[in-house]
């Protein structure tokens, strides 16, 4: 909340209380005080009004010692005869009263203080003190109804914050799981493959052992770079690029194909594509790259990345074992949270003789 907005409201509530305070007080505690100047009532008289106008200024701070000092007065003015205020003082300070305690009012509470509310409303109304005591009756019981009435929708609000507070973390959560795991995921997948085809490579020479070194440090270095992008964009917040694009698909194959996948790439992506597109788009072939890598090393496989009508397609074919090639699913569901987020599908399939395909279909305008 602005605090500027908060202060400028209570200021506002602070200005109502007062001239609420200054209407009751000069109609209905005034003329009755001024009427018996000269004799002890007029003593006493302003004091017990201060009191009521304190109660009134204080009620949002102190509702129920308002309310209580209110009504106490209010009654004592009345019998000395220096008040002619049917408890309209006690009622300003019931509402807020009210407010506070509008969730736990229980339903035959307000049913019962509604009934009293028409009763005193369609009840003739009588002379002297049973005037009084019916406008009393009906002016707490219509405070108190708006005030359970108010009270509630508040709280409505305040609970409808709460849940969007509680999905937006729940969100943030997601991504940052499915950031995680790909980025790490790949990362760990790739260099643990590639050290694996240097440790099986018998008669390398040492120069050979050295470039495969430097391509695992490389990779290493570039998930390490990933990850510091990736903590950035979470302390920065909204507004951030979404995460690489297109233009990394190059340096994301190259790691495939040193970690021994046979990779055909077939990419005629357009060149207006929304960046949120062109993250999702990478980080579908990043997860079905990582599968091949980690569950089916040696295939080989296709990446094909076009644009159809208005749909930028992603399609990672490989000619692995199939049967989702051992996925266990987390890389798989993340993806199509992207698509889904992005405004479009994602998919996976075991072909009819042998591999996997994975497929994304996604807006090239972006999420709609």
């Amino acid at each position: 909340m602005n605090p500027r907005s908060s202060g400028h409201g209570a200021m506002r509530r602070s200005l109502m209380d007062a001239a609420a305070a200054s209407a009751v007080i000069g109609v209905f505690w005034l003329p009755p005080i001024i009427a018996v100047a000269g004799s002890w009532r007029s003593v006493a008289g302003p004091a017990l009004a201060a009191v009521a106008v304190a109660a009134m200024l204080l009620c949002r701070r102190l509702p129920m010692a308002a309310t209580t000092a209110a009504g106490v007065v209010t009654v004592v003015a009345s019998v000395l005869g220096i008040c002619q205020d049917p408890m309209l003082a006690t009622a300003w300070c019931l509402y807020t009263v009210a407010l506070t305690r509008a969730s736990r009012v229980r339903m035959s509470v307000l049913v019962l203080v509604g009934a009293v509310a028409v009763l005193a409303s369609v009840t003739g109304v009588p002379e002297g003190w049973g005037q009084r005591v019916v406008l009393a009756a009906a002016a707490l019981s219509v405070s108190w109804l708006l005030g359970v009435a108010v009270g509630r929708k508040a709280e409505a609000a305040r609970e409808s914050e709460r849940a969007r507070a509680v999905e937006q973390a729940v969100r943030v959560q997601l991504d940052v799981a499915r950031d995680v795991h790909d980025v790490v995921g790949h990362a760990l997948g790739v260099i643990g493959a590639e050290a694996g085809v240097t440790r099986g490579l018998a008669d390398a020479s040492e120069q050979e052992l050295r470039d495969a070194l430097a391509d695992i440090e490389n990779h290493a270095r570039s998930a390490l770079e990933d990850v510091q992008s990736l903590v950035r964009s979470l302390r920065a917040g909204p507004g951030v690029p979404p995460g690489p694009g297109l233009s990394r698909l190059p340096s994301l194959l190259a790691a495939a194909r040193a970690a021994g996948v046979l990779v055909d790439a077939r990419i005629t992506a357009p060149e207006q594509v929304d960046e949120v597109v062109e993250a999702v788009a990478f980080r579908a072939v990043q997860e079905a790259l990582s599968n091949v890598v980690r569950h089916a090393p040696g295939a080989a496989c296709t990446v094909e990345v076009h644009a159809d009508a208005d749909e930028l397609v992603v399609r990672v074919r490989d000619d692995g074992p199939g049967k989702g090639n051992g996925v266990s699913g987390f890389g798989l569901r993340g993806m199509r949270e992207r698509a889904r987020l992005a405004g479009g599908t994602a998919g996976w399939r075991d072909l009819p003789d042998r591999g996997f395909e994975v497929e994304a279909r996604l807006p090239l305008g972006g999420p709609r």
